[in-house]
């Protein structure tokens, strides 16, 4: 919500979307996004309730995923895509990415597992319907020193690292 009161520039067209914390609703929105909106890349947000860092995360998992969500159902065989490759790699180099960039007072963590459950499940959902152009960012819940508005500025300075990537790539 930060994000969106700040913004990414005068030519990035920045769409905030919830996704709920429902496996299949969760699917069908990520594959709305890609169908509808046909981003550049699409950038997703989780909370890592223990976490203390702001974690980028590489890829997504298809597999394993036996956690019940909010309305006590998991994915069937726990597979996101009976048809896709075990994981998906990001088309953003996260490690790149995390070795560039610093936000003053607060850690920054690459990451290969985003875990086993809607943050993974959407990330990887995402980068199957988009061949790689996603990209999944955990954040620590707020607190005194993670405030809305300093998550707000850390965003914005990461995402468009991310876009310089982009940007890079398509030359």
């Amino acid at each position: 919500q930060e994000l969106s009161k700040r913004g990414l520039g005068k030519n990035i067209d920045l769409r905030i979307m919830q996704l709920p914390v429902v496996y299949q609703k969760a699917k069908e929105q990520v594959f709305k996004i890609w169908t509808t909106l046909q981003p550049l890349l699409a950038v997703h947000v989780g909370l890592a309730s223990s976490a203390r860092a702001i974690i980028l995360e590489q890829c997504g998992k298809n597999k394993g995923y036996q956690e019940m969500d909010a309305c006590g159902f998991h994915p069937e065989s726990g597979c996101c895509m009976l048809d896709g490759p075990e994981k998906i790699e990001s088309t953003i180099n996260m490690k790149t990415l995390w070795k560039n960039i610093s936000v003053e007072g607060i850690d920054i963590i690459f990451s290969r597992d985003a875990g086993r459950y809607i943050c993974d499940y959407t990330y990887y959902t995402s980068l199957y319907y988009s061949n790689g152009r996603a990209a999944f960012i955990h954040v620590p819940p707020l607190s005194t020193s993670v405030t809305a508005d300093f998550l707000g500025k850390a965003l914005q300075t990461i995402i468009l690292e991310m876009l310089k990537q982009c940007g890079e790539q398509r030359k």
